[in-house]
């Protein structure tokens, strides 16, 4: 079977203003012409260096990386919105892609002539679109609204519309940038869906996102970029484990620099039972976590949550406590040191997630995903299978009959 894409040694630069150079105002060009002095200097970025890869009819491909990685421009260049610098890009079928809400769309239209637009961009006729049109409408949501100019709708709408055009159009391959942040929980839920539903049909699907969760679910397969190179390529369990492992934080130890803030999160760092910092634990050790707060204003009422998320960034146990019980340690500085016991978390990868807030109000400080830690099969009852995913807790049970 003949690949539906080929990406070879793909790569793309930009020409951008040198780090200081400042803005530069119609003064000092009319005063660099007469003086032959250069005011703004530019640099080479290589957002994508030397990337290749084969993509096959059916597959569901899951793009992440940290922000700056290259997967917005890999994005761009498939969907043909802009050309690589190097390189080129073999395709077999027709894309269609939602890199940006309103991408393809024009705001003077309704959106029922955004249909028969975007359609049009893709290549098909009035019949086949006609033929589609009551499931695009039906699956956006935005029936009350089709005969409104596009310049009207809320981001959220655009959205709905977008990814419905989209998706029932019939292409064969589908890219998706992350877009799906700006809607709702529940029509996430539902593109999710659709998306599974396009994957299982043979059509094939690229997808950017930040939430590794999502990934997970949704994908066959996964690419990791950094700094715009191809890391992994691989499942998605074994690439997020190595991506969280090695590129999302390489930090053992969280650093606040919301020093501004009367109350922030001033560090968070894990230690093992002899109070020695480190992120590496095995299954039969106890997990501590301390927290160093900055409260200036000694605000009552204030509580800490600390949850424990998964490498995909699940919440699976949380606990509040009242700031009153950190230890003070002066000049306004308050620690507190929290345990988890031994052989209750299961062998896997975590992170932390640390919020100050007010119940029923404001959240003066907010973390996600610092502090990752790595629990080891040594010394669980599941040793021998080392490796394997078993889930997040491992608990007592007994057999009974």
């Amino acid at each position: 079977m003949k690949p539906i894409l080929e990406v070879k040694n793909i790569s793309k630069k930009y020409r951008i203003n040198k780090e200081g150079a400042g803005y530069l105002s119609l003064r000092d060009t009319i005063t660099d012409l007469f003086t032959g002095k250069k005011t703004s200097k530019k640099e080479d970025f290589w957002a994508l260096k030397d990337l290749s890869f084969d993509i096959y009819p059916g597959d569901s491909i899951g793009i992440i990386g940290r922000n700056g990685a290259g997967k917005s421009t890999l994005l761009k260049i498939l969907s043909k919105i802009t050309s690589p610098t190097e390189g080129k890009i073999i395709s077999r079928g027709r894309i269609s892609s939602l890199l940006e809400v309103g991408t393809g769309f024009h705001p003077e239209l309704t959106g029922r002539e955004n249909i028969f637009l975007n359609g049009s961009i893709l290549g098909l006729k009035k019949s086949e679109i006609v033929k589609q049109i009551d499931s695009i409408i039906d699956f956006s949501g935005v029936e009350k609204f089709l005969e409104t100019q596009l310049k009207h709708y809320s981001s959220g709408m655009q959205l709905r519309l977008a990814f419905a055009v989209a998706a029932h159009l019939e292409p064969e391959i589908l890219i998706i940038d992350e877009v799906l942040a700006v809607g709702d929980a529940e029509f996430q839920k539902k593109c999710i869906g659709k998306m599974g539903e396009i994957s299982k049909s043979g059509r094939t699907i690229l997808f950017v996102s930040h939430q590794l969760g999502i990934v997970s679910q949704l994908c066959k397969r996964a690419i990791l970029l950094n700094n715009g190179a191809l890391v992994q390529d691989n499942t998605p369990a074994s690439v997020i484990d190595f991506y969280i492992n090695n590129h999302q934080s390489k930090e053992d130890q969280y650093i606040s620099e919301n020093s501004s803030k009367e109350i922030y999160i001033r560090s968070a760092r894990t230690l093992n039972e002899k109070n020695e910092q480190t992120n590496s634990f095995v299954f039969d050790q106890k997990i501590l976590i301390e927290i160093i707060i900055k409260n200036s204003s000694v605000a009552r009422g204030v509580k800490l949550s600390c949850t424990i998320q998964s490498k995909t960034g699940e919440y699976l146990t949380t606990l509040i406590e009242d700031l009153e019980k950190f230890e003070n340690l002066g000049e306004d500085i308050y620690k507190i040191k929290i345990e988890y016991p031994a052989k209750i978390i299961a062998p896997n990868s975590y992170a932390f997630r640390i919020a100050l807030f007010f119940p029923h109000g404001k959240v003066y400080d907010l973390v996600e995903m610092i502090c990752p830690i790595k629990i080891q099969d040594n010394g669980s009852n599941m040793a021998l299978f080392e490796g394997v995913d078993y889930g997040n807790f491992i608990l007592d049970y007994k057999v009974v009959n």
